[in-house]
């Protein structure tokens, strides 16, 4: 882990970009499998000081760091002005508000340092009108005090961690991660114990004696996890990263309080050791062929399952062979919607047969066998 953070602070140590404080990093508007159902959300990434393990060197495919301010903090005031011009990015673009908001940044909404409590409880103040939130964190800041803030507020909360692999080995040696499976397990208690009991709203709108007498018709306001999966980080073969990523899967949502796994396949960021290594021949981002294989295998499992490839079809993004990728692209958002591995089937190509081959025959020592 040592030399991994030594060679991750070296890479990112090339970049002299500067950020505005009062921007967002990024905000766009999409579609949420939820335990509620299929909703529109509303994105928002977050521009703050940065992810403190990351300062330290951090994963290996990570290179959201490089797009955070410089200075490790962003004050209050300006982080609310991001908020707001991401509320004015969606009455710009939306017919109506979006039930579902998802909060990132690149570390940890939840740790203080990044996102200040006053600034947090703002925020939760800003959406109580929403349905759904989903804010980031690494399980070592998941609280349920800080959870509460929006469940108090009568807003389903789920936390997103990264947890990238259920492998303990996986998520030290390649994505050069410090917390365990266990920390996971933790953290998933911690948002269980976030819900809430609240009135509905016509209740909480009646007198004390009315409120009384309809005590019994309280509603619980749920908290969670969803998880974070990372397909094929570097050092794996295309086999070993299928197959580590389906036992991931299983796993993570035999937890309580886990309902969710989003599969993300690695793509080529920037500043990271996953560049160095793709610019050196040693590292391919998974097949789309991969993601589909891990979906139509997990597709009983007790849980939500989706995944949504970045960059799909680019050489530094999750790809086939350049003909078909939109198509098993187009399966994929197909299949996070209905949750049907049957949307596969409609969709093949010649490469399959060399993915298969890959899979096959590509060992540690010959990675990538393909690119």
């Amino acid at each position: 882990m040592d030399a991994h953070n030594a060679v991750m602070r070296e890479v990112r140590s090339r970049n002299d970009a500067s950020y505005d404080p009062r921007e967002p990093t990024r905000v766009w508007l999409d579609e949420d499998n939820t335990p509620s159902g299929f909703v529109d959300s509303l994105t928002i990434i977050l521009n703050t000081g940065g992810c403190r393990w990351a300062r330290a060197g951090g994963c290996t495919m990570c290179g959201y760091v490089a797009e955070s301010v410089e200075g490790g903090s962003v004050a209050h005031e300006d982080m609310m002005a991001q908020v707001q011009a991401c509320l004015d990015h969606e009455a710009e673009n939306a017919d109506e508000p979006a039930d579902m908001i998802k909060i990132y940044t690149s570390g940890s909404f939840l740790d203080e340092r990044e996102v200040a409590a006053e600034t947090r409880e703002a925020i939760a103040e800003t959406f109580a009108d929403r349905d759904r939130m989903v804010v980031e964190s690494l399980p070592d800041f998941v609280d349920r005090e800080k959870i509460t803030d929006f469940t108090e507020r009568g807003v389903e909360t789920d936390v997103a961690i990264g947890l990238e692999t259920a492998t303990d080995r996986v998520r030290r040696d390649c994505v050069n991660k410090y917390f365990d499976f266990a920390d996971f397990e933790a953290a998933c208690v911690e948002a269980r114990a976030a819900g809430a009991e609240r009135a509905p709203p016509d209740e909480r709108a009646a007198t004390d004696e009315s409120r009384e007498e309809g005590a019994a018709g309280t509603e619980t306001v749920d908290a969670g996890v969803k998880a974070y999966l990372l397909m094929k980080p570097p050092f794996l073969t295309e086999r070993e990263a299928v197959e580590d990523m389906k036992r991931s899967v299983e796993r993570c949502l035999a937890v309580e309080g886990c309902h969710t796994v989003s599969m993300n396949p690695c793509n080529v960021q920037r500043y990271t050791m996953v560049e160095e290594l793709y610019h050196d021949g040693g590292y391919r981002p998974p097949w789309l062929w991969s993601v589909a294989e891990v979906l139509r295998d997990t597709a009983d499992a007790d849980g939500i399952v989706v995944s949504d490839p970045v960059g799909h079809g680019s050489d530094r993004g999750p790809h086939n062979c350049g003909d078909c990728d939109d198509r098993v692209q187009r399966a994929i958002k197909d299949f996070d919607e209905r949750q049907d591995p049957a949307v596969f089937d409609q969709v093949s190509c010649d490469c399959e047969a060399t993915w298969r081959a890959v899979l096959d025959r590509e060992r540690s020592y010959s990675l990538p066998l393909a690119r």
